[in-house]
């Protein structure tokens, strides 16, 4: 991967225009669904989900940078005795937006089901550049295996679960588990962050596949510009490392896509599929037709989203 040099010599030449330090709130649920209900006037919110056996515990700290605390929710049941399923659940808002409390009534629902659920905040491009969200990820990875046992989690069933701009970073974690260049600063930790299945919903798998439609600057900034530091133009090999379909392998663990029929938002995908499949790894594809990008936020789309979620991850862990 002679890229992923050239790569790394090109970070310090990073664009940082975009890191303002001031959180960019323009994706929230309450907008999307406003955003969304023109085109689906049937659409529901998501109502707040609580269920008396599960516990929630927010705030918890999973690695720090200097001052700067990065933290996670966590959603277990209380009467569970036999160690679970953990899912770690990565928010989506193209790197840039977004935040882990989009994703609480997911975490909730998949809790009541039996999985031990992680909901980690990642560093955006408002205030790191790629690769940071990937080691803070990582960094969230090695922490839920190195806390296992508090949790009832078992440390060979950890799931990398996004949306998004966090699905394609939920992809990421599958293809480069353990892989020096993407681990960041490791202190005290002999926690390996390999992931043993993928959800990836409605991530991309390729900045520079021809199916994408990241990178089109014309008329503002792309996302995937802020993120990297550089256009698409300027820099392909960093976009073309910043792509998980870049690393799919025979190490890669077992993957279900769920999909809108916004056909750029998994650009890649069936490239990666073939990968799969030419190394015998299990993968599955459910794609909703007539559906937008946001669909796993709101009603219809949010029970079966849970459904296909739950069988795949019974299937790939039947015990």
């Amino acid at each position: 991967m002679f890229f992923l040099l050239i790569f790394f010599q090109s970070l310090n030449a990073q664009h940082l225009e975009g890191v303002t330090n001031v959180r960019d709130t323009s994706f929230a649920t309450y907008t999307a669904f406003k955003k969304t209900q023109k085109n689906f006037p049937n659409i529901t919110m998501v109502p707040e989900m609580h269920f008396d056996f599960v516990k929630q515990k927010n705030d918890i700290v999973y690695c720090s940078y200097g001052k700067r605390k990065m933290r996670l929710d966590a959603f277990f049941s209380k009467n569970e005795k036999k160690t679970q399923t953990a899912i770690i659940i990565i928010h989506g808002g193209g790197w840039r937006s977004g935040n882990r409390q989009q994703h609480h009534q997911l975490a909730q629902k998949l809790a009541s089901l039996g999985y031990v659920c992680f909901t980690p905040e990642y560093r955006l491009s408002t205030e790191a550049l790629f690769p940071a969200a990937v080691y803070d990820l990582k960094a969230a990875i090695r922490w839920v295996r190195e806390n296992a046992k508090a949790y009832n989690v078992n440390p060979n069933q950890i799931v990398s679960l996004g949306f998004s701009a966090g699905g394609e970073l939920a992809a990421f974690m599958g293809t480069t588990g353990n892989m020096p260049l993407f681990e960041g600063v490791i202190t005290n930790s002999n926690s390996k962050s390999q992931v043993n299945a993928v959800v990836d919903i409605d991530g991309t798998l390729s900045f520079v596949h021809p199916e994408s439609g990241e990178g089109d600057d014309s008329k503002k900034i792309s996302a995937g510009t802020y993120w990297s530091g550089y256009s698409r133009k300027e820099n392909p090999v960093l976009w073309e490392a910043a792509s998980p379909l870049s690393y799919v392998s025979a190490n890669t663990p077992p993957t279900l896509f769920i999909n809108s029929s916004v056909a750029r938002m998994h650009a890649g995908r069936d490239d990666f599929r073939k990968v799969l499949d030419q190394n015998g790894i299990y993968s599955e594809v459910h794609e909703f037709e007539n559906s937008p990008h946001t669909f796993c936020l709101f009603n219809p789309w949010f029970e079966p989203t849970v459904q296909y979620i739950d069988n795949f991850l019974k299937k790939v862990f039947p015990n």
